[in-house]
């Protein structure tokens, strides 16, 4: 294979676009992809103040990268789950990458900050690992983002992922989730602005950019991650994709453009336990807290 721009030797076949690259070309090439992406969903300037979750993934650490190679001011949260050696592994991972980048990093630790660890939510709540780890992800990255006054919350949610979010959401015709599937979630009365930029860039490319720019990063799978509902969408959509590449970024793309499901927006109150927004009288994150650190 030759290098689409150069005609090179490719180091990458990128299938969905019909083209390789050599390593130079295919590392622009993404973070074109991520710089067109920003800019057609008007999600923040060069003046916006930026916060990024990081997991010590490829996902997450190549976004920063890349926001940190087109200029944009991003700094990240790492949320230590208390996930035995993994955590404390993805914790180093994220060290390595701020320092060699001179970045800024805040480290939350759940067990420090919120009492409980999610295995001991997993166990306690009897939720699933991945839905107690979720929940509270979602919880405590946008309380940061609050406190920290950023303009906007990023996360690295790849093309593979919100393909097969977007999957399984019609799937079950889960309209209300289907309406606030977005690229942009605006900023609201207690959550902040949250975007996607990745989401022209599939889990391989990802994997790909971290690798050849030297990028080091956790490669093992959370061990508490089987039977994640999300992963199995992911397996059922690269099965298609092998077959017609470029299906899943026509399935998402077409979504973001004439894909439109109106949704009553729910009714929301403060919670009376944090005061965030929530549909009951306390919000689910309050709940999970109270029943993981019950003594």
């Amino acid at each position: 294979m030759r290098c689409r721009v150069c005609t090179s030797r490719a180091a990458v076949e990128v299938r969905r676009h019909n083209a390789a690259f050599c390593r130079d070309h295919f590392i622009d090439h993404v973070v074109r992809q991520v710089e067109r992406t920003i800019h057609e969903f008007d999600m923040f300037d060069h003046t916006d103040r930026l916060v990024i979750g990081v997991s010590g993934g490829k996902d997450s650490l190549a976004l920063w990268d890349i926001l940190h190679r087109l200029g944009y001011r991003c700094e990240g949260i790492y949320l230590d789950l208390g996930i035995d050696a993994y955590s404390t592994e993805s914790g180093e991972y994220i060290e390595r990458f701020v320092k060699e980048r001179d970045l800024i990093l805040r480290v939350v630790d759940l067990q420090d900050a919120y009492g409980f660890t999610i295995p001991q939510a997993a166990e306690s709540t009897r939720r699933s690992p991945c839905s107690a780890c979720g929940l509270s992800k979602r919880y405590i990255l946008n309380e940061e983002a609050l406190k920290g006054g950023y303009d906007a919350l990023v996360m690295g949610h790849n093309l593979d992922d919100e393909a097969a979010t977007l999957f399984s959401n019609v799937l079950n015709w889960s309209v209300e989730y289907l309406a606030r599937q977005k690229v942009v979630l605006p900023a609201s009365d207690g959550l902040v602005k949250k975007v996607k930029p990745l989401v022209r860039v599939a889990e391989r490319e990802t994997a790909a950019y971290a690798v050849l720019s030297g990028i080091d990063y956790e490669v093992e799978e959370c061990p508490m991650v089987a039977g994640n509902t999300v992963n199995r969408m992911k397996e059922w959509m690269a099965l298609l994709e092998h077959r017609s590449p470029g299906v899943t970024q026509h399935f998402l793309g077409g979504f973001y453009k004439v894909g439109s499901f109106d949704a009553a927006p729910p009714v929301l109150r403060s919670c009376e336990s944090c005061g965030r927004p929530t549909t009951g009288e306390r919000c689910a994150f309050c709940r999970l807290q109270e029943l993981a650190t019950r003594s």
